[in-house]
């Protein structure tokens, strides 16, 4: 009897699994080909430059974020390269600086319900999946990976919150120490001079 559950589970947890995660985007040759010139060209691209090549592709910004990512991590790019202090660049025109800031996606603005809508579904589960994700962009008008990135910085903060009080729970408990130390010390002077 035991026997016949495990094939039933593994069934069980393929279905949950599969309802939680997004299917995988394959992309075609020559979509990959479009890509990975423009990987050599530029493996970091802005906010436009994903844009031109989901058009290109056909296929949505956010899959060409992730596959730029993953492309990065494959080739052992550690961290995005910084700009030269000494370089010519710095020393361009305010039209240019502003140009350069250009190049990043809009920050999304959200209403006071879309925000409660938000932090309600945050609280029953963290960690919702793809069709939960789908469900609320479409229930408060936003993109789903805009609320896959609220989701990541909701989380982020909270783990930031929990460190801080923990710091400030231990910080607590040491100021309370000493004074209870110093108290002491206090009574000890106290009785000596009596």
């Amino acid at each position: 009897m035991q026997h016949d559950f495990i094939p039933y589970l593994k069934t069980l947890l393929n279905t949950v699994a599969t309802k939680c995660r997004r299917s995988r985007t394959s992309f075609t040759e020559e979509q990959l080909k479009i890509l990975v010139q423009a990987f050599s060209q530029n493996p970091y691209p802005g906010y436009t430059a994903k844009q031109r090549l989901a058009v290109e592709i056909n296929t949505e910004e956010s899959r060409i974020q992730i596959w730029f990512q993953n492309r990065r991590a494959r080739h052992g790019f550690l961290e995005r390269p910084k700009k030269n202090l000494g370089s010519s660049k710095d020393h361009a025109s305010p039209k240019e600086k502003i140009q350069d800031g250009r190049d990043r996606r809009c920050r999304t603005s959200y209403s006071s319900s879309q925000l409660q809508t938000l932090k309600n579904a945050f609280t029953e589960n963290p960690y919702p999946g793809i069709d939960s994700r789908e469900q609320l962009a479409e229930e408060i008008g936003v993109p789903e990976s805009r609320v896959q990135i609220w989701f990541q910085n909701r989380r982020s903060r909270l783990r930031i919150q929990r460190k801080r009080g923990l710091e400030e729970t231990d910080d607590t408990k040491n100021h309370a120490a000493l004074v209870t130390k110093s108290r002491f010390r206090v009574q000890q002077v106290l009785r000596t001079m009596k």
